[in-house]
């Protein structure tokens, strides 16, 4: 079988275990719902279009006729109001979000891990996670108001603000994607960015951000505790908006790292043996650590720093489909995503709430361990 057949075949086995372990995560929590209900408030969500509507709506003075589209579900199964407004409304978006973030982590980690060749290399290593903590924490100490007034034409005065959660994602962006490409700037000489000069500025560079971030929190007060539940990651405010978001940034990111799967198995070579096999090393570099920071930052500005994920699932499915990248990309993001789902459950599960990166480090690192004791590790 071609690496691409047995891509699709593993691809298709976790897609079904990724379904699976969101229906079982949408049926718990404080008030039980049996799994076949949850398919069905899923399916009764489920709208597709049905017609045109055309209502009069007011712009500035005027009153100007509107399009829109009418929707309707295909499907009117019988299922408790309450129980369809707790799966679509509350369960559904942490759900969408956990997998998402789990899928670009794993993504992200699987490639760090073949680009520095390293098995103990994950997405931080470029500073993203470092960069965001302090983006978000110091929006957090010290907030501004994001909000502004616009002058449209015929239409008039319009009020721009952004949330307080969504400034706080916004500059965890920002800080991610400001870390990574400074990383980026301090290892390149010359149109060059050697791979170990590229991991020494990583680390100082997150060693620096710790700092940063230690002295932002003496400067906290009250704010303290909600700078630690970021740290520690979260997912309990995750709002369809930000699932939207999400999903507009992850698959096409998702998409440009595996189209370069194949290139990043030649790289492993070496970077001169790479070269004399036609692959643009330093072109191949740039987008992988761009495509790679960009879908960590995504990952990490809405649900905060959550470890392991980008470490342990690459390696776990390194360990059953083996090191060729057009395999292991598809079913490690595919596995993240399920992993993080069902940390994420687990967190929410008892009778207090746990951030779920203390979840993903008390779960993941001990199966780590066992894999590593049990199974033979593949050399990068």
């Amino acid at each position: 079988m071609t690496a691409w057949g047995r891509s699709a075949g593993w691809s298709a086995a976790l897609a079904v275990v990724l379904a699976v372990v969101m229906v079982a995560s949408a049926a718990i929590g404080p008030v039980q719902i049996p799994p076949s209900e949850v398919v069905k408030a899923v399916l009764n969500a489920l709208v597709v279009p049905a017609g045109i509507e055309t209502t009069p709506q007011r712009v500035g003075p005027l009153m100007l006729p509107g399009i829109d589209l009418a929707y309707r579900s295909p499907f009117a199964f019988p299922v408790e109001d309450v129980h369809q407004r707790i799966v679509v409304g509350v369960r559904l978006p942490r759900i969408f979000m956990a997998a998402l973030v789990g899928f670009a982590l794993a993504a992200a980690g699987t490639v760090m891990q073949g680009f520095f060749r390293n098995p103990m290399a994950d997405p931080s290593i470029i500073g993203v996670s470092s960069g965001a903590a302090v983006g978000a924490v110091a929006f957090i100490v010290f907030p501004v108001a994001l909000s502004t007034t616009l002058t449209l034409p015929v239409v008039g005065a319009v009020d721009v603000a952004l949330s307080h959660g969504a400034g706080v994602s916004l500059f965890a962006f920002v800080g991610a994607l400001a870390a990574a490409f400074g990383v980026y700037a301090i290892a390149t000489r010359h149109g060059r960015t050697p791979v170990a000069t590229l991991l020494l500025a990583g680390v100082a560079i997150q060693t620096f951000l710790g700092a940063v971030i230690s002295y932002l929190q003496l400067q906290a007060g009250e704010s303290l505790r909600r700078i630690v539940a970021w740290l520690m990651g979260h997912l309990s405010g995750a709002a369809w908006s930000d699932v939207a978001v999400t999903a507009v940034v992850v698959p096409p990111l998702f998409g440009l790292l595996l189209v370069y799967a194949r290139d990043l198995n030649v790289m492993l070579l070496g970077e001169e043996e790479a070269q004399g096999l036609g692959i643009a090393v330093e072109r191949t570099k740039r987008i992988l650590l761009g495509a790679s920071a960009l879908i960590t930052a995504a990952g990490v500005a809405f649900a905060g720093v959550i470890g392991f994920v980008g470490l342990i699932v690459p390696h776990m499915l390194r360990l059953v489909v083996g090191p060729d990248h057009r395999v292991l990309l598809p079913t490690a993001a595919l596995a993240g995503g399920s992993f993080l789902v069902a940390a994420d459950t687990l967190a929410r599960a008892g009778s207090t709430e746990l951030p779920v990166g203390i979840v993903t480090a008390a779960v993941g690192a001990p199966f780590f361990i066992y894999l590593l004791v049990t199974r033979e590790v593949h050399e990068l």
